[in-house]
Parts: structure tokens; C-alpha cells; sequence
């Protein structure tokens, strides 16, 4: 009986439902549409701060992260090569690198970057550039003097396919190298600031030039899923030929990503919270409109004997089906939009110079998450039966003469 009369209430008055459900549709949809917006956010910096030559897990000698010099690389990496592909899980990947600071320049222009000498193979499975290159080829190991640039670093030195470009590094002797190279290919990464920053030549080739027999900087790995992380984390540092190396995992590498995730799980929550206190006020002044042009009706009700309880449980049953329907529609309408712009995405290119500057992708891709519909949906539908308390305790408080006497 309180379910029938409270869904044919709803419907007395269709102007004020209305508005209280739209309140309530645009609590939910923002609450999983923006939330959605954030988490691909959140998805995509750790995407791109792995591809962008972090890994899941890296190696270094103990020295390195606090002196990336080249004089501090792993001088011998096959003991260290071998227990990777024995301790290693199936589908992971490694790539062995050296990474230094250089000074490229052209005939017009000098800048700093960061020399990377890879394997051109084992490199594509392991980081971005494999699949990046947007103009001319890859990198190939008979390759002693093709380097592969950004196209940002190409069109800031003014240069192009088979031009040169000159870098300058210092080498094991603590003397200037420096060496030509000819530009064979451009890639396209997801940030600006990479495509300036990073330029690639092969392993060799940056051995002749720093004079490293067969040392290198780093191994990097990729894992099938972060949740692999932890348990190949441990297998390896306990592996003997990596005592004297330094094994970390991305979380470590990458500090300000990893303080950022930490902080985002309450922020979310304070963003749903902050929305449902917004709507909270909506619902409760609407809802509160109808009980007191309802005082005759509820008078009626008390003086043929309908108790206080009854009252209360009638007007429940009418926020119910309010925050059913809300919730409803909301969450078709959130997962329209998300749909909508799973594709294509919101393109920031235009504000780009910002987006990098806290590691953002020029575009957003939402991402769902379960536990956060299910925390907005939950969020909305027992805070708002909460909140509906207060103006069904009211109506149950009205007496039947001074109701009835009402005008």
C-alpha cells in the first residue's frame, strides 16, 4: 500500500518531481561522468609514465639515480640478463638501455637532451617508440648513425628526414664526445615535453660514442599487469646477481604520480560528497514544499487513525521512487556520455603547455570504474533517504486540528 500511494504521489504535482529529479539526475551524472573523466586521467598518466621508458620495474646500478653519470652504468649486464630471463613471469619484457645527458645541435640551433641508445627490437616490446614513429622508419641495429627524434625537437631546430643532427656528451674518460647523426625517423608521443626531450640511436652506436664496452644505464621492464609488480619485484632483488644494483618498481620512479593516486581515492569521495550536500538541498526544500501543501491530507490521514510510523514509511516510499528514478536515468545518462567519448575522447591539445605540466595526455579518455558507480549510487540513495527523514518526520509531527484547520 505505502509503495502504490507514494509512486501515485509522485505524479500529483509532475512540475515538482521534475525538478527534484532533474537534482538528482545531475548529482548522479556528474558524480560517474566527471569521476570517469578523472580516472582516465589518472589511467592515462600511469600509461604513459610507464611507456615513457619508466617500465613496471627498473634496474640501475646502486650509484645512478643519484649521479645518472655514465661512469656510474652497469659495467657487465649478462649475470644480471640471464637471471632476468629465468625469474621473469611469461609475457614480461625487458630492454637494456643507456640513457646520458647530450647537447644536440644543427647548424641553427643547440639544446639539451636526453641520448637514449636502445635495441631497436626489444625496445618496441618494452616503450612507446616502437610504435610512435610518424614520419620515416624505425631504428634499425645496422643503424650506426640513424637517430629517431620528436617531432617537437624536429620542428624547434628547424629540421627534417636526412638532415644531421650533432650530439655531444661527455664520455668514460671525462672527455667531450661527440658524433653525427642522421635523422631517419620522427616520432609522436603523447606529451610535448617528450618529443623534446628524448632522442634515440641504437646500443652500439652510443657505445662507440661514450666508449662503454658493454656497459648500459638501465634495464627496463614490462610486465603483462601492474599486479605483477609486488611479487616480480621481490623474486628479483633477491636474485644474487642483482644485490649490488638498485630494483625499483614504477611507484618509486615516478613519486609525484604515485602521491598523486594516493590523494585521488579521498578527493573522489569529497567530490561525490560535495555534489550530494548540493542536491541534498534541493531535495529537502522540494520535498519540504509538498509536505506543507499536504497539510490537510496528512491531518485526514491522522484523524482516521493512521499512526505517525505510517506517515513516515508513506512519504519514504516517495523519496524512494524519486531516488530510484534519479539514479536511473543518471546513470544512463553518464554512460551515454562516457560512450560518446570513448572514441575520440576531449582534446586538449590547445592547452597543452598546462595539461604536461601536471603529466596529463593532450586528449582524455574516461575510464569506468565499478567501486565508483557503485560508491555514487550508493552515495546518492542512502544519504538522500537520509536526508528525506527530516521532511517525513515532519509530516508524521503535524496534529489532525490544527492540520485540518489549515488553509
Amino acid at each position: 500500500m505505502y509503495l502504490r500511494l507514494g509512486w501515485r504521489n509522485i505524479w500529483r504535482n509532475p512540475r515538482r518531481t521534475t525538478v527534484i529529479l532533474i537534482a538528482i539526475i545531475i548529482g548522479v551524472w556528474s558524480m560517474i561522468f566527471l569521476g570517469a573523466l578523472m580516472r582516465g586521467m589518472t589511467d592515462q598518466m600511469i600509461r604513459n609514465g610507464i611507456a615513457t621508458l619508466t617500465g613496471h620495474i627498473q634496474i640501475h646500478q646502486r650509484d645512478y639515480r643519484n649521479d645518472p653519470a655514465v661512469e656510474n652504468s652497469i659495467e657487465d649486464p649478462a649475470p644480471i640478463e640471464a637471471a632476468l630471463d629465468e625469474r621473469l613471469p611469461t609475457g614480461a619484457h625487458w630492454s637494456a638501455r643507456i640513457r646520458v645527458t647530450a647537447t644536440a645541435a644543427n647548424a641553427r640551433y643547440a639544446g639539451g637532451v636526453t641520448l637514449v641508445g636502445v635495441d631497436p627490437q626489444m625496445e618496441a616490446r618494452v616503450s612507446f617508440i616502437g610504435k610512435a614513429i610518424k614520419e620515416g622508419r624505425y631504428l634499425r641495429e645496422d643503424d650506426p648513425f640513424g637517430i629517431v627524434v620528436g617531432r617537437a625537437l624536429a620542428e624547434k631546430f628547424e629540421t627534417g628526414l636526412g638532415k644531421k643532427l650533432v650530439l655531444m656528451t661527455q664520455d668514460t674518460e671525462k672527455n667531450i664526445a661527440s658524433r653525427a647523426f642522421r635523422i631517419v625517423g620522427i616520432y609522436r608521443a603523447e606529451m610535448e615535453a617528450t618529443e623534446k626531450q628524448f632522442v634515440f640511436v641504437t646500443l652500439p652506436a652510443a657505445r662507440e660514442m661514450l666508449k662503454l664496452e658493454k656497459g648500459i644505464s638501465e634495464i627496463s621492464i614490462l610486465l603483462p599487469g601492474h599486479e605483477m609488480v609486488a611479487a616480480t619485484l621481490a623474486s628479483l632483488r633477491d636474485a644474487p646477481p642483482l644485490s649490488g644494483c638498485d630494483v625499483e618498481s614504477w611507484r618509486n620512479l615516478l613519486p609525484l604520480m604515485r602521491a598523486y593516486l594516493e590523494i585521488y581515492d579521498s578527493f573522489i569521495f569529497l567530490w561525490y560528497l560535495v555534489v550530494f550536500i548540493a542536491m541534498a538541498f534541493g531535495i529537502v526544500n522540494t520535498t519540504l514544499m509538498a509536505i506543507f501543501e499536504r497539510i490537510r491530507e496528512f491531518g485526514l490521514f491522522k484523524s482516521l487513525g493512521m499512526k505517525p510510523w505510517w506517515i513516515i514509511k508513506e512519504v519514504m516510499a516517495e523519496s524512494f521512487f524519486l531516488l530510484l528514478l534519479g539514479i536511473l536515468i543518471g546513470n544512463i545518462l553518464s554512460f551515454l556520455s562516457v560512450f560518446l567519448l570513448m572514441n575520440h575522447g576531449i582534446d586538449l591539445t590547445r592547452f597543452a603547455a598546462g595539461s604536461e605540466f601536471f603529466g596529463i595526455s593532450r586528449v582524455i579518455y574516461p575510464s569506468v570504474y565499478g567501486r565508483d558507480v557503485l560508491l555514487a549510487n550508493l552515495v546518492v540513495f542512502i544519504l538522500g533517504l537520509v536526508v528525506s527523514l527530516y521532511p517525513a518526520l515532519k509530516a508524521a509531527r503535524f496534529k489532525p486540528v490544527e492540520a485540518l484547520a489549515h488553509v
